[in-house]
Parts: structure tokens; sequence; C-alpha cells
């Protein structure tokens, strides 16, 4: 169920060249292909998304306030070179997950443009984690 839901969201980005209406309707939403940890098998997940100071972008692995991170950021923290569609545009990209002060300050930017977030963080015990996915030649440099 999940999967059709994610694949409507994914086409209907693709076909208004990444704006998706209904409940996503005015927050930026990116496409992250990622690789399974264990399968190696390429997997895509809509997520909600926050464009950074000096490039980049912040996603953010709510799970909708689930007691477990979504399997996207396990995936990421063992393969963490990605892919992302922006909009019209895709990027190769490098993921971290952000800690301490960094972490804090765009969670709290978050929470403060999309509201819905806060509501994740109250039904969870876990800290979301803040996912940085820099463009891959960057983050090298």
């Amino acid at each position: 169920m999940a999967n059709d839901w994610n694949d409507a969201i994914i086409e209907e980005f693709r076909r208004n060249a990444g704006i998706v209406g209904g409940r996503f309707e005015g927050i930026p939403i990116l496409l992250l292909h990622h690789q399974g940890a264990r399968s190696g098998t390429w997997r895509v997940n809509p997520l909600a998304y926050q464009p950074l100071e000096g490039g980049g972008w912040a996603v953010f692995g709510s799970k909708g306030g689930a007691p477990t991170d979504p399997d996207w950021i396990h995936n990421l923290r063992a393969n963490p070179r990605a892919r992302i569609e922006v909009g019209t545009e895709t990027h190769e990209v490098s993921a971290r997950i952000a800690e301490g002060e960094e972490r804090d300050r765009i969670w709290t930017r978050q929470k403060e443009q999309v509201p819905g977030f806060a509501s994740y963080e109250e039904r969870t015990p876990r800290e979301i984690p803040v996912v940085i996915l820099q463009v891959a030649d960057a983050a090298a440099a």
C-alpha cells in the first residue's frame, strides 16, 4: 500500500515538474534514489526537503512519527551515494547525518516552515534524523 501511495506521488511529481498537490501543496518535495543496504536494489522515495544555505538539501527521517527510522535512512548509512530529482533536475549526491547544532538549526527551521513535522516529533521517542544531501562533486571537494 505504501508503494502505491509513493508511486502516485512520484508520478505526480514527474508529471508536474516537481510540484505535488493535495496534502503536500506548497511543500518542497524531492525524489531520493537510494540503494538497498543488503539487496543493492535501487529504490525511490518522495521526501519533503529544505534547501540549505550554501547549497545542498536537507531531508528528514520522520516516517510520520513512527518509532523506527525509515528504511532509506539505513540504506543511506550503508550507501551514502545517491541521486535526487529536484524539480526537473537530477543530481548525484552524497548523504550524511547532521548532528549537534547543525541538526538542531535545520530541524527547528523545518518545523517552523512545515508545522506538521513538529507533530511527528511529538509522536516518537527517537530523535528524527536530519540528512544532508550535497552534490557529490562538491561533497568530495
